[in-house]
């Protein structure tokens, strides 16, 4: 199954609360952070509630 790398490129602070919680989801808690998860639909939706303050490439 695919993988995405997850970076987090920009800061939260003045963010919604939920894309807040969402990053911190994601396991992002810092600019340059970066994970990896399994490419599924939940992971997909978190990425496009905060897709402005992340990069996302497919990783194989």
């Amino acid at each position: 199954m695919a993988r995405l790398k997850v970076t987090q490129t920009k800061s939260a602070i003045g963010g919604k609360q939920n894309q807040r919680d969402t990053l911190r989801t994601l396991g992002l808690k810092r600019i340059g952070d970066v994970v990896v998860k399994e490419d599924r639909p939940e992971i997909r939706g978190m990425v496009s509630t905060v897709t402005h303050l992340v990069a996302v490439e497919e990783v194989d």
